[in-house]
């Protein structure tokens, strides 16, 4: 129960709520303190300067009045003052004067007034002579009030008394109190809008999150053909990419392993299977050695040939397993070196003379030039050629011809062309012969592996070259080869591809 709620609280709703209300509280009471202070600051200065040139005025007239006298004038002023003004008129005679105003002009007495600091600083500082103003609590009001001091003197003579407005600010209290109720109204707005706002926030946020954690989950169960759906163009819209891309890789790279797989069992397979005939052979002859039932030695002669052509057989099929497992790797790289074509089929046709002098069979080359560079492994191209020159001159007759024609065609490619006057290929085994262990029914083809042309293929694809075959029954087959010219200027430092 606990982890639940801490997972709940952990979660990214609930952090860019808190992140969002913060944010709008502490917006909202640092710009209500601002705007109190502002708007008491304006209400002080406001009614400062009002009450500054009020007492200003009534200063000057007062002093009128005590010069002249007349009492019952300033009586009347000062009443008429209470009835149209809600501020109050004070005024003080200063005890301490030479000459202090008659009492009978003070309407409030030094010692009423001195109960509260603020006024008494206020009527002290005006006996002085001084202009003071106060904003505070008072007492004698139970409210924040201003006070203004002015000094009254007579003649230019000692300050005989002081003028004191007092004007309650009981409005300016009902301001604040309704400025921080309205403060407080618009938190808790603007919690419910930043909840909402946070919410639609979030869920643009975690919906895609969601998505890509359960994609996450289907890959690691396996299923790479997912994909997140989401488009965006922001941050997260790339990593949605970036993940359906890994889905992608993860995809390939299972499809290779499959195959990898796959090959591995058909190797094994492959290999049982090819092999199961000449162990077999092999055994049955030792056998009857081993057990003196052949004792003629023409006989022993002929069964150890048997026993020793059936282990070549094994050793050159296995090689040839060998070449087509790494040619099938994916990983597998060619080291490529600048090659000259015309060396290599030099080299072959030296090898193929000993097999094409049994049955009588001329090899006539073509070639433009003496030189036709690529970029290739020098052994591989060979034991590709060989191979189409092995076929070509097992299923010729004898006394026929085997034409090699070399050429550069108009995209900057090498063309080889191997053609032979030999029994040719039906169309219907035509679309096998690169699948492996195909053989064809002839007597001649009787000890072939079947994996000759298969090896040709992966060879001329691992040189970025192509292999295509013609054939007409009883006229011959040709092979055309494919390869990309090196020329003057192409990099042949024989990096591999």
């Amino acid at each position: 129960m606990i982890k639940k709620l801490f997972d709940r609280f952990n979660n990214i709703f609930f952090r860019v709520f808190t992140t969002f209300a913060i944010l709008i509280l502490i917006f909202a009471v640092v710009l209500g303190i601002i705007f109190v202070q502002l708007n008491r600051n304006a209400a002080q200065q406001y009614n400062e300067a009002s009450l500054s040139r009020m007492a200003q005025t009534i200063a000057t007239r007062f002093r009128n009045y005590l010069m002249d006298n007349d009492y019952e004038e300033c009586m009347a002023y000062l009443g008429m003052f209470g009835e149209i003004e809600t501020t109050e008129l004070w005024t003080v005679s200063n005890p301490n004067a030479a000459e202090p105003m008659s009492e009978i002009y003070a309407n409030m007495g030094s010692k009423d007034i001195f109960i509260q600091p603020e006024f008494a600083d206020i009527i002290k500082a005006a006996f002085k002579g001084e202009s003071e103003s106060g904003l505070f609590y008072s007492n004698l009001h139970g409210m924040t009030a201003m006070a203004v001091g002015m000094p009254v003197s007579i003649n230019g003579r000692e300050n005989c008394g002081a003028i004191v407005l007092v004007r309650t600010m009981d409005q300016l209290d009902d301001t604040t109190s309704s400025s921080i109720r309205m403060i407080f109204i618009s938190s808790l707005l603007a919690l419910g809008v930043s909840g909402l706002v946070a919410a639609m926030l979030a869920r643009r946020i975690t919906e895609p999150v969601r998505q890509m954690k359960e994609m996450a989950k289907d890959m690691a169960e396996g299923n790479y053909e997912c994909k997140t759906g989401i488009d965006r163009t922001d941050e997260i819209g790339e990593m949605a990419r970036s993940i359906d891309v890994l889905s992608d890789k993860l995809l390939e790279n299972e499809v290779e392993r499959a195959n990898l797989e796959q090959m591995r069992l058909d190797f094994f397979a492959n290999v049982s299977h090819e092999l199961r005939t000449p162990i077999s052979v092999v055994r049955a002859t030792a056998e009857c050695l081993n057990d003196g039932v052949v004792t003629d030695a023409e006989k022993v002669g002929l069964y150890y040939e048997r026993i020793l052509r059936e282990c070549k057989t094994m050793e050159r099929l296995v090689a040839d397993l060998l070449t087509l497992s790494k040619m099938q790797n994916p990983n597998f790289k060619i080291e490529k070196e600048p090659v000259n074509l015309v060396e290599v089929f030099g080299d072959i046709i030296r090898n193929a003379a000993a097999i094409s002098n049994e049955k009588n069979i001329t090899i006539k080359v073509h070639r433009d030039k003496d030189v036709y560079m690529m970029m290739g492994d020098y052994d591989r191209l060979k034991q590709m050629f060989m191979v189409i020159f092995d076929n070509a001159v097992k299923f010729s007759p004898e006394g026929s011809n085997v034409y090699v024609d070399i050429h550069s065609d108009e995209d900057k490619h090498i063309v080889v062309t191997i053609s032979d006057e030999g029994v040719g290929i039906t169309p219907e085994e035509l679309p096998f012969i690169f699948e492996k262990f195909y053989r064809s029914k002839l007597r001649m083809n009787a000890k072939g592996s079947g994996l000759g042309l298969p090896i040709a293929k992966y060879i001329a694809a691992k040189h970025d070259g192509t292999i295509d075959v013609k054939s007409e029954q009883g006229v011959g087959t040709e092979f055309t080869f494919s390869f990309e010219e090196a020329f003057e200027g192409q990099d042949t430092s024989g990096k591999s591809q």
